[in-house]
Formats: structure tokens, C-alpha cells, sequence
């Protein structure tokens, strides 16, 4: 037998095995944003700009002073200690502040208590009462402006993964074009004219059809996951930096030694005491240096400040072709370089598109943004995500910028707009962070806003002024993504407002049933609702027109918490609606905005699980049920004799192995390489049952003759209609719902509910 310590090095030696090859993803996802980032910088520029040697200079001054204060200072040493649980983004603090200052928007009811109880026993939980706190708790306006500034974080995370692609792929097909072009002369050599056509055919023709298809290639690979595509990329980017790295070094001293002088601040101040419009315009493009620290927070990745020596530059901005580093490669190198470039230019957009699932699935348990389908492409990653719909119209808008733009310029300026907006929707947030979650003086909350804001405020000035070349695009981006994601979260809400109002209580159903003759089926009825308390409408209005319901029903709601991750054990929580002898339960699933507990198959087994489990604690927990059918219990594989109910292939397989282990509830990876038609599972009694109370033995096994009777699934069609008179904006919202909820996936299939086996019951919401 192996001996305590050797587990415990065996298992240090997996986490640091683990540790080193997500390390070595990392380098493939982020750093490769990070480290061609500075590239665009000078390349977004034009040459007529750049009116001296030492404007470029000062430009270089600045980019250093970006990286350092804002990648480094802001990003590495502040905002990435905000994490949610491991989880970054826009979201992830919009999550913290809705855990620790009550600034969530959703309408709540008697059991919000109950199902936000996991908060409640969170290590993050804020004891004392700040002045700040009540203020922002006790003014609504906060609550919708904090719920704006998310959503337009995260639709500059979004507009960022469209253009950043566009802007590296076509600046490395640029690169492509300028090789070809140099060929040229040596295969023309006798005809001017022949030259000048071919080149100008090459321009014409290489850059965009080359960018495209790389493009193409780039978003068709997202399907393999982050893991394998991490490990497909980190050695590009590995061989890329170590190639530019070399061809640094040789510009430093073979160009310009004293570039490396020319970090001083006393640089970037000479900028600012002669600026002007044309030189304050540059600014727009040397915020292009941080592109990938926003991504690097989405994603929480680790940080590695890398930037390209500009020495070339100095001596050289006034060549044909502005790109600075092609220009420098030795000439036996140059044809390396153009495959290199083209190859990181890829990799290079990888950390935007990431972030960008991140960002869209935290929003999607939120209820701010159409249901779509999240593939989890890791096993024991659970942030590791794919979402295929989102991927192909990243795809889509970024063809249609690298077609329809053609230039670098016109994208970098877009660019720019969303990174510096993302930036400052990040400043806003952590700042509240600061004075809320963490608890700092307010003056500390001030400073860091006044620093750092006003810093960005500068970038943002610079980039609206090349709002008419290019980052007018970005505004259309802005458009389509907030209204999608502002009429979902409108509709949602008015949808959960309107079952609120008009639920039925337990008593009801308890009255009505003998007057309507209500009689009992065989089986199990699953009614899914967004309620935790009370019958929904839908269901009352079936039950009138359709006077039978199952021996056994169970309200199943889902119930997103602000909170990344609930562990299995503290998912569940089950309660009882009325008399023992009406088998009605209810059942709320905290789920975190990272799980994905809806896409299981095994999902209707495990709330027949925690139903049995509920079964066995009530009876010992009955003298604290006050009264018995408005309490909820956590309910985890936590039955005081063991398990409740056990699967009778999970019977066989401890007959055979002489031990039983219950499995959690696998991922879609695992799910996808079972047989599409899974044989249902079958209960019975544990083999200590002669040991119940004979009530619990009793319920349990007509919770198993209901479940082999079979199961149906109710679900609620609610369709919003607009009221008469109501103003322009509530219409145009409620249109965008409704067109979002035709075209989004449907319910039934995020649940993998059998359609033969499903009801859906339609009524109609006039708001």
C-alpha cells in the first residue's frame, strides 16, 4: 500500500506537471496577442505623419510608457487580483459586485434567500457597511449604469475579436505582397512597364485574398479547443519571438544604439508640450501596444511585457513600404520572416477570440445574450469553451472589415477605439472593486480612477479623431451587439415579471383538484419554470383545460448565481409542495455562470437522486421544517445511510468490483462518445432499505414505480406582446426579443428534452 506522503508527492508532481502544461498554452494563446501588438503600432501609422527623427522618438517613448503603466501596472499588478474564482472579464467583476453590493437587476421573490444561500457561506462575503455600499444599493439608475458598462465591455471584447484578426492577418498578407514585389524587378528586369502592372496587380490582388483565407483557416481550427490549439501555436510563437528578438538586437546595433536611450520620459514630454491635431492623432495608433492586455484579463492568462525595439525606425521611416520590421530582415532571411509573420499573425488574433467565448458564456447565464450552444473542449478545464454560432459570425464580420476596409490604417483605428473603450470599462469597474470588494479607502477608489482614467481618456480623445477613417465601424459592432444583448436581458426580465405576477399558490392547486376532478397518471412530470416559488401560470392554465398531472411532479428551476463555479455537493437545493400524499416537489439548480449543468445527459438522473436523498433527510429534519412544504434543503449524496436511491448498473458494478463510486456528471466531451440513444436509467432501493422508516421506504419506491412508468416534460411558450400606446424604445426592444428568441436555440434542446415526450403550453404576456 502506498504510504500518505507518497500520495501527496504524487499528486504535487501532477499539479506541477498540470501547472507547466498550461503554461505552455498560455504562450500560444496570450503572449502571442502580447508580443505582435507593438508591431501595428508604427504600421497603422502613416509616413507623411512622421515629420522628423525625433518625433519617432517620442513615439517610441511612449509606446515603453504605455506597456509599462498600463499593461504592467494596471493589468498585471491590479486588475488580474480581481479575479472571480479564476474567471476575468468585464462579467467577472460585474459578478463580484453583484455578490457584494446588491446591484443585480433581476426581480426577486420570498425565496431569493434560499437560492442565494451558496453567497451567503462565500469566503468573499462583505461584513460591514460602507457609506459607498448604500448609496449605489439604494439608487437604481446605479444598477442599470453598472449593468451598461459590463455590456459595453463586453461588446468591446466582442468588437475586438472581429477587427483584431482582420488587422494582424492582413498586416502580415501586406508583408507577403512586399516580398513578391521584390521579386519583380529581378524577373522583369527589361520592361518598366511590365513591372509597374505585375506590382501593382500583386497589391491589388495578394494582400486581401491571402488574409481572407487565412482568416478562414483560423476560425475553422477554434473547433479543436483552447488545449490543442495552445499546444498547436506556443511553439510559433516561441520561434517568432526568438526570431525577432535576434533581428532586434541587430538593429539596436547595427542601426541605432541610442534608441535604447530614448525610453526616457523627458521624450514622451516633449511630445505632449508641442502637440498638436496631426500629433495628437498618433496617439490613436500607439495604443495599439497594448492590444492583448483586456484579452489577457478575459482569459487570465499569465502576463509577459514584450515589446520590439523600434531602431530601424529611426533611420528608415521614410521607406516606400512603412513597415518597419520586414524592411530590416537581412534579405537571406526575409522569405522566413514573411512565413513567421504570417503564421503569428494568426496566433497573434487567438487571445481575442478566446476572450471572447468567455465573455459571451458568462453573459449567456446572466440572461444577456440568446441561448447559443457552449462546447466544453477540456475534460478538467472547465473555462476551456467553444461556442460554434459565435465563431462562424466573428468569421463573418471579420471578412466582411478585411474586404470591405482593404487597409490597415482605416482597421488599426477601430481597433484602437475598442481596445481604449474595453480599457476604460475596466478602470470604472475596478474602481467600485476597490472601494466595495476590497474594502480601500475611497481616496485609493479616486486615484486609481483619476490615474488611470484620465491616461485613457487621452487614447480615447485621440482615437475619435479618426472616427470618419475606420472606427465608425466599430460603432456598428457596438449597435448590433448591445441591442441583442439589451433586448435579451429586457425581454427575460419582463418574461420573469410577468410568471411572478401571475403564479398561482400551493393552495390553490390543493383546493382545485377535487372541484375540477382532477385525476393522477403514472409516471413523473417535469415542469420547468423560472420561478422558485408557487405553481406557474402555464402550468394552472394546462390543469384547467386538461384536468390530470403525474403521480410524482417536480418544478424544476434553474437559478444563475454570480458566482463562476457551485460544487456538485451545494448545487441541489429540494423542497415539498403541499401534503406528503400529493408527491409534488420542487427542485432549484444554483448553477454558476461557467457551468453548464442544462447540457448533461445525465441531468433528469440526478434530480431523481436528489429527490430520494431529500426523501431520507426530510424525516430526520422534520422537526426544524417550519412549515414542512417552505423549506429547502441542500441535498448532495449527503442521505444519512448513504445514497437514497442506486442505479441498478451502478448495483452491478459494485457486485463485480466490490466497490461503488458514483460518477459526477460528465462534461459535453465525455458526453459526445456515448451512443446518441442513451438507455434510461433505473433505480432501486440501497441495500440497507429494510433500515428506513417504512413512510421514506414507501415514498422511495413509488418515486421509483412513478420513474419506470416514464417521464413528461412541461415547459412554458410565454410570447410578449406589446401593449397599445407603449413608447417607441419598449417596442423596438421587445421586436429585437422576439426576433433574438425565434432564431436562438430553442429550450427543448438546451435541455436535451425528448421531443416525444415533451409539452409545451402557450401563453400570451402583454406588457
Amino acid at each position: 500500500m502506498n504510504s500518505p506522503l507518497h500520495h501527496d508527492d504524487e499528486v504535487k508532481k501532477k499539479t506541477w506537471k498540470q501547472t507547466v502544461l498550461l503554461s505552455f498554452q498560455i504562450v500560444g494563446i496570450v503572449y502571442g496577442q502580447l508580443s505582435t501588438a507593438p508591431l501595428y503600432v508604427f504600421g497603422t501609422m502613416r509616413v507623411e505623419d512622421l515629420a522628423s527623427q525625433e518625433e519617432v522618438y517620442e513615439i517610441f517613448s511612449f509606446i515603453f510608457w504605455t506597456l509599462t503603466i498600463i499593461s504592467l501596472l494596471k493589468y498585471a499588478f491590479i486588475v488580474l487580483k480581481a479575479d472571480d474564482n479564476g474567471e476575468g472579464g468585464t462579467f467577472a467583476l460585474y459578478s463580484l459586485l453583484c455578490r457584494n453590493a446588491k446591484v443585480g437587476l433581476f426581480p426577486c421573490d420570498r425565496s431569493t434567500n434560499e437560492v442565494m444561500l451558496y453567497e451567503e457561506t462565500s469566503p468573499s462575503k462583505i461584513n460591514t457597511d460602507s457609506r459607498a455600499r448604500r448609496a449605489i444599493e439604494k439608487h437604481k439608475i446605479g444598477h442599470y449604469l453598472i449593468l451598461f458598462l459590463a455590456l459595453f465591455g463586453s461588446c468591446m471584447t466582442i468588437g475586438d475579436a472581429v477587427l483584431t484578426p482582420a488587422l494582424s492577418v492582413l498586416s502580415a498578407s501586406a508583408g507577403v505582397q512586399r516580398s513578391l514585389s521584390d521579386m519583380v524587378p529581378r524577373m522583369f528586369s527589361k520592361s518598366q512597364h511590365t513591372q509597374e502592372s505585375v506590382s501593382e496587380a500583386l497589391k491589388r490582388y495578394v494582400p486581401v485574398p491571402t488574409a481572407c483565407v487565412i482568416l478562414v483557416g483560423l476560425f475553422m481550427l477554434q473547433h479543436f479547443g483552447t488545449r490543442k490549439i495552445g499546444f498547436m501555436f506556443a511553439p510559433i510563437i516561441a520561434v517568432w519571438l526568438l526570431f525577432v528578438g535576434v533581428v532586434g538586437t541587430y538593429n539596436v546595433f547595427y542601426w541605432d544604439v541610442k534608441i535604447i536611450n530614448k525610453i526616457s520620459p523627458v521624450y514622451m514630454f516633449k511630445f505632449i508640450t508641442s502637440i498638436n491635431i496631426g500629433r495628437w492623432r498618433l496617439l490613436g495608433s500607439v495604443i495599439l501596444c497594448v492590444a492583448g492586455s483586456e484579452a489577457m484579463f478575459a482569459d487570465l492568462g499569465h502576463f509577459s511585457k514584450k515589446s520590439i525595439k523600434a531602431a530601424y525606425i529611426s533611420q528608415n521611416m521614410h521607406a516606400q513600404y512603412f513597415n518597419h520590421l520586414s524592411e530590416s530582415m537581412p534579405r537571406h532571411c526575409k522569405h522566413v520572416y514573411i512565413v513567421l509573420s504570417l503564421l503569428s499573425s494568426a496566433v497573434g488574433s487567438q487571445a481575442t477570440i478566446t476572450a471572447s467565448f468567455s465573455i459571451i458564456n458568462q453573459c449567456l447565464a446572466l440572461n444577456c445574450f440568446p441561448r447559443v450552444k457552449v462546447v466544453h473542449t477540456s475534460k478538467t478545464i472547465h473555462g476551456q469553451i467553444y461556442i460554434p454560432d459565435v465563431n462562424w459570425l466573428l468569421m463573418i464580420f471579420s471578412l466582411i472589415v478585411t474586404v470591405g476596409f482593404r487597409d490597415i490604417v482605416k482597421i488599426g483605428n477601430a481597433t484602437g477605439l475598442a481596445i481604449i473603450c474595453g480599457m476604460l470599462v475596466t478602470t470604472s469597474l475596478m474602481s467600485l472593486i476597490i472601494a466595495l470588494y476590497w474594502e480601500k479607502n475611497f481616496i485609493v477608489s479616486a486615484c486609481f480612477f483619476l490615474c488611470f482614467g484620465f491616461l485613457e481618456a487621452a487614447y480615447l480623445s485621440a482615437c475619435l479623431l479618426q472616427f470618419h477613417k475606420g472606427a465608425w465601424y466599430l460603432v456598428v459592432l457596438l449597435a448590433v451587439s448591445m441591442t441583442i444583448m439589451l433586448s435579451w436581458h429586457y425581454g427575460t426580465m419582463k418574461k420573469y415579471e410577468f410568471d411572478l405576477q401571475n403564479k398561482v399558490s400551493t393552495d390553490w392547486l390543493i383546493e382545485v383538484s377535487p372541484g375540477l376532478g382532477i385525476s393522477r397518471v403514472p409516471g413523473i412530470g417535469f415542469i420547468y419554470t423560472d420561478i422558485v416559488a408557487g405553481i406557474p401560470a402555464f402550468f394552472s392554465h394546462f390543469i384547467t383545460n386538461l384536468p390530470a398531472f403525474h403521480q410524482v411532479l417536480i418544478l424544476v428551476s434553474f437559478k444563475s448565481i454570480p458566482v463562476p463555479y457551485i460544487p456538485e455537493s451545494e448545487r441541489y437545493l429540494i423542497g415539498r409542495i403541499g401534503p406528503k400524499d400529493y408527491k409534488i416537489y420542487r427542485c432549484i439548480v444554483r448553477c454558476g455562470y461557467c457551468d453548464h449543468i442544462r447540457d448533461t445527459g445525465d441531468f433528469e438522473e440526478q434530480i431523481i437522486r436528489s429527490i430520494g436523498e431529500f426523501i431520507s433527510i426530510e424525516q430526520s429534519d422534520i422537526e426544524s421544517m417550519v412549515p414542512p412544504d417552505e423549506r429547502m434543503i441542500v441535498v448532495g449524496n449527503s442521505a444519512p445511510d448513504g445514497n437514497a436511491l442506486v442505479p441498478l448498473d451502478e448495483l452491478d458494478s459494485c457486485m463485480v468490483n466490490n466497490e461503488c463510486q458514483i460518477n459526477p456528471v460528465g462534461d459535453t466531451l465525455e458526453s459526445t462518445s456515448r451512443p446518441s440513444k442513451k438507455k434510461k436509467v433505473r433505480f432501486m432501493l440501497p441495500a440497507n432499505s429494510p433500515k428506513m422508516q417504512p413512510s421514506v421506504r414507501k415514498e422511495l419506491l413509488e418515486l421509483i414505480d412513478a420513474r419506470e412508468s416514464g417521464s413528461a416534460y412541461f415547459l412554458g411558450q410565454s410570447h410578449l406582446v406589446v401593449r397599445d400606446g407603449s413608447n417607441f424604445l419598449k417596442k423596438f426592444l421587445i421586436m429585437a426579443y422576439r426576433f433574438s428568441e425565434k432564431n436562438c436555440r430553442e429550450p427543448p434542446v438546451a435541455l436535451k428534452i425528448p421531443h416525444a415526450a415533451l409539452v409545451e403550453v402557450g401563453m400570451v404576456c402583454t406588457i
